[in-house]
């Protein structure tokens, strides 16, 4: 049997180098493969922490068939207030036990996960410099880092935002020119790391910051879940612009009050 390619294999090939040569496909990145494998591990840990949370959604639902009702607790107190509720209860420990245990035992291996991978961004200097935002943590440095690989290959920082859809999708049709929702293109989860970053840069953090004042303003105007977006739109530029340019945050200067 030939292997000689056909008269329609040629034809496919010369009209998709026709294509690429007027500009129809465009060449994708390829990330290192240091990044694949922090991304990778980035991504376990997420779905690890969920399939936790779901063991304790499940603990809570079950207790609350029989009236034993959780109520606000803080995670590292979740345990022992399970044990205290299925002292009353007895009955119940065949059907609750194994998954407490398994949620324990979850909740160590996150514990040891997070202290490596705290570790591995502080010994990094590209997150140690990321880190010097307020809001940004390992995770989320890591996360940047991972999913951008290589900040030479955008030419603007503005791109970064796009390129994690955090832009504004733009309707236009005649006379009709309006800006949307943000796109979600691109990274769900680096775009939900920043999402949680610019929230606790602009209500946990103290630190003044320009950022962070203007954060507050535009969420005053508009509502706190679209600031903390275009929060993290300009953080996804500036820790780019921190990246390429190798300098810290700049938190800026508050104005001075003026005495009366």
């Amino acid at each position: 049997m030939s292997s000689r390619p056909n008269k329609t294999d040629r034809t496919d090939a010369r009209g998709i180098a026709e294509m690429m040569r007027l500009g129809h496909y465009r060449s994708v990145h390829v990330k290192s493969k240091a990044s694949q494998l922090l991304r990778t591990t980035l991504i376990a840990r997420k779905k690890f922490v969920d399939h936790m949370l779901a063991i304790e959604d499940t603990i809570r639902g079950l207790m609350k068939v029989h009236g034993l009702k959780l109520g606000a607790v803080h995670r590292s107190r979740f345990a022992a207030r399970v044990e205290t509720l299925l002292a009353d209860a007895p009955d119940l420990r065949m059907a609750i036990g194994p998954l407490l245990e398994a949620r324990n035992m979850m909740r160590k291996h996150k514990a040891l996960m997070d202290r490596q991978l705290s570790q591995m961004a502080r010994k990094d200097h590209v997150c140690k410099r990321l880190m010097t935002v307020s809001g940004v943590g390992p995770l989320v440095s890591l996360s940047f880092k991972a999913t951008i690989d290589d900040p030479n290959r955008f030419k603007d920082s503005k791109a970064v935002a796009a390129h994690l859809g955090l832009t504004p999708r733009v309707y236009q049709s005649g006379e009709i020119d309006r800006s949307g929702n943000i796109s979600k293109c691109g990274d769900k989860l680096m775009r939900h790391a920043l999402y949680e970053a610019a929230n606790s840069h602009m209500r946990i953090s103290k630190k003044w910051s320009t950022l962070r004042v203007w954060g507050i303003k535009l969420a005053k105007r508009i509502g706190s879940r679209k600031a903390c977006v275009a929060v993290a739109r300009k953080l996804a530029i500036i820790m780019h612009r921190m990246w390429v340019e190798e300098t810290d945050f700049r938190f800026g200067k508050p104005p001075v009050t003026q005495p009366t």
